[in-house]
């Protein structure tokens, strides 16, 4: 007798403890779709013109044209401490989905673009505000740092 109620209560453990797994499986993977829902956004200069600033047309006054803040990765798919920024900026994507846009430009791609900007070294970080300059900040941050800035000169917090 004892051993079937052992053997029961031993079965109604696992049952629990394996639909708890299975649901607290369930939950992360929920969460992790609701903050990974924003990616990064890659840009031509077609796009960069329609999307951030119309330079060629205004070369004298600086006017985002995005409707949230947004932080511009210079990257180039040869450099190391690019690779190494990448996960961290899709990361901050989907942290941020609901407030600031994340783009990519490509300066192997879009040279032209990264000689408007005087891009020297990569990877480089443009910080666009709603409104005023944008400010720039070069090399591989790590994400609190990141967090700060966008928190900070794109948020106002």
């Amino acid at each position: 007798m004892k051993k079937v109620l052992f053997t029961t209560w031993a079965l109604l453990a696992l049952t629990v403890s394996g639909c708890n797994a299975q649901n607290n499986a369930n939950k992360d993977k929920n969460n992790k779709n609701k903050t990974m829902t924003m990616k990064t956004i890659h840009l031509t200069k077609a796009d960069f013109l329609k999307k951030v600033v119309d330079y060629e047309s205004n070369p004298q006054e600086w006017k985002y044209l995005g409707d949230k803040p947004a932080v511009i990765d210079f990257y180039a798919s040869w450099c190391g401490p690019c690779k190494a920024l990448s996960p961290v900026l899709e990361e901050l994507a989907g942290e941020y989905a609901d407030r600031i846009y994340i783009y990519k430009i490509d300066t192997e791609q879009e040279q032209e673009l990264a000689a408007a900007f005087g891009i020297r070294s990569i990877p480089t970080l443009l910080f666009v505000p709603l409104e005023g300059k944008p400010q720039m900040a070069q090399g591989a941050l790590p994400k609190a740092t990141l967090k700060e800035a966008i928190d900070r000169i794109l948020l106002n917090r």
